[in-house]
């Protein structure tokens, strides 16, 4: 099959759980024999230089790019909030651009399958009926409007509530206007799909998780610096910083009582200022910024934490964790989405006693901390097997192109 995958920032490095995701299937479907092509909005805020991209990855996938501003702008918000009714976090998308090499490429090429990676990349369903009669498959990261919610509830500012609010309607109300429009729906959890059929999903849909390659964690194994804590993730989505502020704030102190001499290394992308200063002024507390190798950060570093009060879908960063034999520590929403098992193959608490608690079982005890990771990378392997998940997807592609 030719398989064309619209994206709303190009997937490489890998560095975000939707990348991963995004470029962990590409990958997995191409090895199986199918040409794969991603067309992306190459955006300011996530700019990638496709001439970086290795030459083993092109000769599996071809990459094709747009540049556009997605950048968020006070004065578009605000013409946004009082004039339409789409939400401004996706409007930011629709572009006539994209929307014009979307068409040059459906005139030139034949694909059986284009598969949106996100909902707003189905703000383009109109343009791929019009110029191609592939199948279109929606692959549903999360539940949009969910995080929004979640964001809003945790919000102290009363506008900023507000705001959030009337965001997270507008999402669920382009949720509802595109539903169906697709021929197949790929949540990214059971609960997502579950979610789906609630609003009214009548097409065809399969479960298809973030994969993960195991042996790609295999090639950076190295030895840990035990005890240490670490995180990584992407420090301008406020999930993560709310996360983190909770953790230094309420958790880590309860750490330190036991753990004095222990480290929390932080790494990741797009800190706000005020974010590193906090970062940088905490105890036993090192603030990496973004690094050029996240395999090598992770597998040095011993426990992993997901301290997550919003968000939905599932945390990529959690399976690769779990793929690298790290022993995690999360809040219920960090693990959502992720058929885990507490006290097995990682550990879930959502208070600050409980999730220091759990820390320091780990860091007290070595073999129940290398038991966890074992477990873990037994789950990934039987679970989130990027070679299994691959065929699963092409196989329901197979089987309804031909409907």
């Amino acid at each position: 099959m030719k398989i064309l995958q619209l994206t709303n920032k190009i997937p490489y490095p890998p560095k975000d759980g939707g990348a991963i995701a995004t470029l962990n299937l590409s990958k997995g479907l191409a090895r199986i024999g199918h040409q794969v092509t991603i067309l992306g909005m190459n955006t300011t805020k996530h700019f990638s230089d496709l001439n970086d991209i290795p030459t083993e990855l092109t000769d599996l996938v071809t990459f094709k790019d747009v540049h556009i501003n997605t950048d968020l702008r006070l004065g578009a918000a605000v013409k946004n909030l009082l004039f339409s009714s789409n939400p401004y976090n996706a409007e930011r998308f629709f572009n006539e651009q994209f929307s014009k090499a979307l068409t040059d490429l459906l005139k030139n090429e034949h694909f059986d399958v284009v598969q949106l990676e996100g909902l707003y990349m189905a703000y383009y369903i109109g343009v791929i009926r019009k110029y191609s009669k592939a199948v279109i498959a929606l692959r549903a990261h999360n539940i949009e409007h969910e995080i929004w919610n979640r964001v809003a509830q945790q919000e102290k500012s009363a506008w900023k509530k507000m705001y959030l609010g009337i965001m997270a309607r507008r999402i669920k109300q382009f949720k509802l206007k595109i539903l169906n429009t697709y021929d197949l729906l790929i949540p990214i959890t059971d609960r997502d799909a579950r979610q789906f059929d609630r609003f009214g999903n009548k097409k065809p849909s399969l479960t298809i998780p973030a994969g993960y390659e195991l042996s790609d964690s295999l090639l950076h194994r190295s030895s840990i610096k035990f005890p240490s804590v670490f995180f990584i993730g992407t420090l301008d989505w406020f999930p993560n910083q709310e996360g983190l502020i909770w953790f230094l704030d309420k958790v880590w102190p309860l750490v330190l009582e036991q753990q004095p001499g222990v480290q929390f290394n932080v790494a990741g992308r797009n800190a706000p200022r005020w974010l590193e200063i906090l970062l940088k002024k905490s105890p036993n507390v090192n603030f990496l910024g973004e690094i050029d190798n996240a395999a090598r950060f992770i597998s040095e570093n011993a426990v992993m934490v997901a301290p997550l009060f919003s968000g939905s879908g599932m945390r990529v960063k959690i399976i690769e964790g779990m793929a690298f034999g790290k022993s995690i520590v999360s809040t219920t929403i960090g693990a959502e989405g992720i058929d885990v098992a507490h006290g097995k193959n990682i550990m879930i608490d959502d208070h600050e006693e409980g999730f220091a608690q759990c820390i320091n079982q780990l860091l007290n005890n070595r073999t129940f901390f290398e038991e966890m990771g074992e477990n873990a990378v037994r789950f990934v392997r039987e679970n989130y097997d990027n070679h299994k998940i691959s065929l699963l997807l092409a196989e329901f592609y197979t089987t309804h192109s031909k409907k």
